[in-house]
């Protein structure tokens, strides 16, 4: 194992075990009139971190307005700070070339800006941002949507993700790589879950972007993609709860029991109390400032809670959103967080997931082809089984393939789901990649149909 008694490269090392070694007192430099090199202290190299994550986001921005491309591509490739933040966000590219595929060539710099003592601040905010931004989703997800969609819109949410998640639990074979170890079921899983997931958030971007958002169409496909979404994270707390105890079946029916009492207990307790503070404020007033500070630490409680039952901390924050009443309390909560989380926090879980992406690795040109017919089977498998629900339910063929091509929607979710695959070393490097690129070609393909809903748009206005 590595130690820090060198400046080891962090952008070839990060998927690695290394031994790092703190000096306490290193928190902030006296200056470089003393001699001290600021790179050297953790505070000094976290905003240079954070500086760097914001400034190549801005960069990123501005050199892709020329590219013409439609709004909703641009608002895929280069998010504003919104919650329909995607996972090709121009941070994740200047993650990719601040990371061993770019900067990591150059030794010297790369292990001077991104040295290993460095990471674990670097991570623990990234990972903050990350629980504050699913609280967010939560928050936005009106659950009542679910309670009004009908059986019809829970069918066709079924029905895209039952077919694509068994051509991507089929898939898992290519999908497993360089890896020896048995396929386990929790692999099969995590294949599944971001072959058939949909990303509401900019599923709802690219609805407002056709006119389709108050059509009938764009109400099947939300309510759709919102049971969708729920299911793929009670997938993915399952998935979680495997990973963690497959040398134990006792551990994993344990997370699964916990993760079950977990929910309860925000459903029936959490909710009805958080209903209580909304009904003690009275109408145009502000929520009381110890009110809102509970509810914000909330978030962390419910995040230590699910890590330490095993799921996964932004399990917890995603149903402690869900619960949140909406309307006022839901809006001042998004008011006060977004900006902050979305625009600063949360670019360095992109950067930290650009740093674990080495594209020197795949080296096989059979690799990077095998990507084109995966993604292809993969997005037809979920029009199939959308369309067959739909045609079932009598909807028009034209308008059946528009929702089928709308719930390939990817976004922010697929990412998260895959890092948490390779934090629980489920995911090889290979797999994962392999993934990523498959989501970066659905979604451009995806957008690319939009015509096809310009015409079904016509049809309802």
């Amino acid at each position: 194992m590595p130690s820090l008694q060198t400046p080891y490269n962090a952008t070839k090392l990060l998927d690695q075990n290394a031994l790092v070694c703190y000096a306490p007192a290193m928190l902030t430099t006296t200056g470089v009139w003393q001699g001290n090199d600021p790179l050297d202290y953790t505070v000094p190299t976290f905003i240079l971190h954070l500086a760097l994550a914001i400034s190549i986001n801005r960069i990123l921005i501005f050199l892709m307005k020329p590219l013409r491309q439609p709004r909703v591509i641009a608002d895929i490739l280069v998010s504003s700070p919104s919650l329909s933040l995607s996972s090709l966000n121009p941070i994740f590219i200047g993650g990719i070339l601040l990371g061993p595929s770019v900067l990591g060539r150059h030794e010297y710099l790369a292990a001077k800006i991104f040295p290993l003592r460095s990471i674990l601040v670097l991570e623990t905010m990234a990972n903050i941002g990350l629980l504050y931004f699913l609280f967010l989703v939560g928050v936005e997800t009106d659950i009542v949507v679910i309670r009004r969609a009908g059986k019809r819109s829970i069918m066709i949410a079924l029905g895209g993700m039952v077919l694509p998640f068994f051509v991507g639990a089929l898939g898992s074979l290519l999908f497993k790589g360089d890896q020896i170890e048995p396929i386990s079921g929790s692999f099969v899983l995590f294949i599944g879950i971001t072959q058939s997931v949909t990303a509401f958030p900019v599923l709802a971007r690219i609805l407002a972007e056709l006119k389709l958002l108050n059509s009938d169409i764009g109400k099947i496909a939300m309510s759709s993609a919102i049971v969708n979404d729920v299911c793929a994270w009670m997938l993915l707390a399952l998935a979680v709860a495997l990973a963690k105890g497959d040398a134990a079946n006792w551990a994993s029916l344990a997370v699964i029991l916990a993760s079950i009492a977990f929910v309860c207990f925000c459903i029936f307790v959490i909710r009805p109390a958080i209903f209580w503070v909304d009904r003690q404020t009275p109408e145009g007033e502000s929520f009381n400032e110890v009110h809102m500070s509970l509810i914000l630490t909330g978030v962390m409680v419910c995040g230590f809670i699910t890590d330490a039952i095993g799921t996964h901390s932004i399990f917890g924050a995603f149903v402690y959103g869900l619960i949140m009443p909406n309307g006022r309390l839901a809006n001042s909560i998004v008011d006060k967080l977004e900006d902050f989380i979305s625009g600063l926090l949360l670019p360095l879980f992109f950067v930290t997931s650009g740093l674990r992406t080495n594209l020197q690795t795949i080296g096989s040109f059979g690799h990077w082809i095998s990507i084109f017919p995966v993604t292809f089977v993969a997005g037809a498998a979920k029009v199939g089984g959308t369309l067959l629900i739909s045609m079932f339910y009598r909807i028009p063929f034209h308008e059946a393939i528009t929702i089928g091509l709308l719930m390939n929607a990817k976004g922010l979710i697929e990412m998260v789901i895959l890092n948490v695959g390779k934090d629980m070393k489920v995911l090889n490097f290979l797999s994962s990649l392999s993934l990523l690129q498959c989501l970066v070609v659905m979604v451009v393909v995806m957008c690319q149909q939009s015509p096809i809903g310009d015409q079904s748009a016509q049809l309802y206005f």
